[in-house]
C-alpha cells in the first residue's frame, strides 16, 4: 500500500514533468526490493510457529531460516549470466515468479506435514529470486537514470529493501495477533508466507509495463529501440546525448570483443566493488536485524514485552534514515555519506560494546539470567539505534549505488553477479557465525570466567568498520553528477 500511494503520489505531481516516466518505471522496480525486504523477513515472524509444528532441532530450523541466504547466492551467481542474455526487465520477470512460487509454496508443507525438504525448497527459490533482484534491479535503475538523479534514484531501492522489512514484520504480527499460539501453530504461520503473494504479483504485473535498459539493448545492437526509450524517458536533448556516450563507450571496448572481468584494467575495479560489497555485511547489520529479539533479550536486558517495542524502534530508524540518504546522495555525494555513516557506525557499536564490557551484570533478566541495569541497557539502545542510523544513511544504499554505477557497461552485469553474490556469501557466514561468537568461551561473563562480558562481537565488528572507513578513503572515488559513461574515464585515469 505505502508503495503503490507513493507511485500513484508521484505520477499526479509529476503529470506536468517529461521525467514522469523515470518514477514510475523506478518504483515499480523497487518494488523487487521490497520483496527482497519482504522475503528475507518473513522467516523471522514464522519460524518460531513452524519449529513447534514440526518440532524442528535448532540445527534443521538454523539450516530452514539460512536456506534462502544459499539460495540468494546461487541466484546472485547465475544473475549476471541471465541478465547479460536475457536482459534486467526479463531477468527481473523471472525472478517475480519465483518469488510467486516460494511464496505460495513455503505454506505447503502444512498440507504434507513428512515434507519438510519443501519448505527448504521453495525458501532457496524464494533465495534464487532475492539474488537475481538485488543485482539486477538497481542496475537496471542506474541504466534509466540521468546522472544527475541517479543516485537518488537507486537509493529508492534501499528504501524498499527497509519498507518490506517494515512491512512484512506488521503482517506477520497482525496475522499472529489475531490467532491464538495453537492456530498460529496449526496454520498461521502458512499464512505468513502467503501473505507475499500479494506484492510478488503486483511486481510481476507491473514489470510488464516498464521499457528495456536502453544500455542493454545497445549493447545487443537494438539501437533504435533503445534511443527510443531513452527520449520517452529523459526528453530529446538529453537522450541524444546519453545516445551517443553509450555508443561511443560500447565501441571504444569493442562491440565484438569478448572482454574478461579478469582484464587487467578492469580487474581492480572488480575487486574495488566486491570488497566494499563484503564490508557491508561485515559491519554486523544483519546481525542485528536477524537476532535482534535475542540481543535485547539475553544481552541488553529488556523483558519480552519490551521486545516488540524495541523491534518496531529498530525498523522506524531503519526507515527514517534511509530517507537521509536518499535526499542528500546527489548533493553531499558518495564518499562523505560512506565516511560520516562510517564513525556513526563506529561509534554505536563502540558505546554498546564498552557499556557491555565494563557492566557487572548484577541484574536479573526475565527468564532468570544475568543481565546489565535498566540504565546500562538504554545506553547500549541507544549505541544500536546510532549504528542502525548510520547504516541506513550511508553502507545500507550507498554501496548499492557504487556498485549499480562503477562497472564499465560490458562487464556490468558479470561484474555485479560477483560482487552481489559475494556480498550474498559473507551475510551467511556473518549470520552463522555471530551465535557461535556470542556463545564463545572468550566472550562468556567475566564473572563466568571469560573475558569480553558479551562485548566482543561489537569489537569485531567495530574493527571492520575501521577498515570501511580507510577503504572508502583509499578506493572510492566520488561518483555524484557523472554519467555511467564519464565513470570509465574515472577509472581510466587512475
Amino acid at each position: 500500500m505505502f508503495v503503490a500511494t507513493f507511485l500513484i503520489k508521484k505520477i499526479m505531481s509529476k503529470s506536468s514533468n517529461s521525467h514522469i516516466n523515470i518514477y514510475f518505471i523506478t518504483i515499480v522496480i523497487t518494488l523487487g526490493g521490497l520483496l527482497f525486504g519482504f522475503d528475507t523477513g518473513v522467516i523471522n515472524g514464522t519460524q518460531f510457529y513452524f519449529s513447534k509444528y514440526f518440532e524442528l532441532t535448532g540445527a534443521l530450523k538454523g539450516f530452514i531460516v539460512s536456506s534462502a541466504l544459499l539460495g540468494a547466492l546461487v541466484g546472485a551467481a547465475g544473475a549476471g549470466l541471465l541478465s547479460k542474455e536475457v536482459g534486467r526487465k526479463s531477468s527481473l520477470i523471472i525472478s517475480a515468479v519465483f518469488f510467486a512460487i516460494s511464496a505460495w509454496g513455503s505454506g505447503l508443507p502444512s498440507i504434507l506435514p513428512e515434507s519438510i525438504s519443501l519448505m527448504v525448497f521453495f525458501r532457496i527459490l524464494g533465495g534464487i529470486a532475492i539474488g537475481i533482484a538485488s543485482m539486477n534491479a538497481p542496475m537496471y535503475i542506474a541504466e534509466i537514470s540521468p546522472a544527475d538523479k541517479r543516485g537518488k534514484l537507486v537509493t529508492y531501492y534501499q528504501m524498499a529493501v527497509v519498507i518490506g522489512f517494515f512491512v512484512v514484520f506488521l503482517c506477520t504480527y497482525f496475522i499472529g495477533d489475531n490467532l491464538t499460539e495453537t492456530q498460529n501453530i496449526e496454520y498461521g504461520w502458512k499464512y505468513m508466507f502467503w501473505s507475499e503473494l500479494i506484492p510478488a504479483l503486483l511486481f510481476l504485473v507491473l514489470l510488464f509495463m516498464v521499457p528495456r535498459s536502453p544500455r542493454w539493448l545497445m549493447i545487443k545492437g537494438k539501437e533504435e529501440e533503445a534511443k527510443n526509450i531513452l527520449t520517452r524517458i529523459h526528453g530529446e536533448e538529453l537522450a541524444n546525448k546519453e545516445f551517443v556516450e553509450i555508443k561511443e563507450s560500447i565501441h571504444k571496448e569493442g562491440k565484438s570483443e569478448k572482454v574478461s572481468v579478469f582484464k587487467k584494467s578492469l580487474f581492480p575495479i572488480v575487486v574495488i566493488g566486491t570488497v566494499i560489497s563484503i564490508l557491508q555485511q561485515f559491519t554486523g547489520i544483519n546481525a542485528v536485524l536477524y537476532y535482534g529479539a535475542d540481543i535485547f533479550e539475553q544481552a541488553l536486558g529488556f523483558g519480552k514485552e519490551d521486545i516488540l517495542l524495541q523491534q518496531i524502534l529498530l525498523a522506524t530508524v531503519n526507515l527514517l534514515f534511509t530517507f537521509v540518504a536518499m535526499y542528500t546522495v546527489d548533493k553531499l555525494g558518495r564518499k562523505p555519506l560512506l565516511t560520516i555513516g562510517g564513525f556513526g557506525m563506529l561509534a554505536g557499536f563502540l558505546i554498546m560494546g564498552f557499556t557491555l564490557y565494563l557492566s557487572d551484570y548484577s541484574s536479573v533478566n526475565s527468564v532468570g539470567l544475568p543481565t546489565i541495569s535498566s540504565t546500562e541497557g538504554i545506553i547500549s539502545l541507544i549505541g544500536i539505534l546510532l549504528f542502525i542510523a548510520s547504516f541506513a544513511m550511508s553502507m545500507g544504499p550507498i554501496v548499492w549505488v557504487l556498485l549499480s554505477e562503477i562497472f564499465p557497461n560490458k562487464i556490468r552485469s558479470a561484474a555485479m553477479s560477483i560482487a552481489v553474490a559475494a556480498q550474498w556469501l559473507a551475510n551467511y557466514f556473518v549470520s552463522q557465525t555471530f551465535p557461535i561468537v556470542v556463545e564463545s568461551d572468550a566472550n562468556k561473563l567475566v564473572a563466568d570466567g571469560g573475558v569480553w562480558n558479551n562485548a566482543l562481537p561489537y569489537f569485531i565488528f567495530s574493527g571492520f568498520i575501521v577498515i570501511i572507513i580507510l577503504f572508502v578513503w583509499k578506493y572510492i572515488p566520488e561518483t555524484k553528477g557523472k554519467t555511467l559513461e564519464e565513470m570509465e574515464n574515472i577509472w581510466e585515469k587512475k
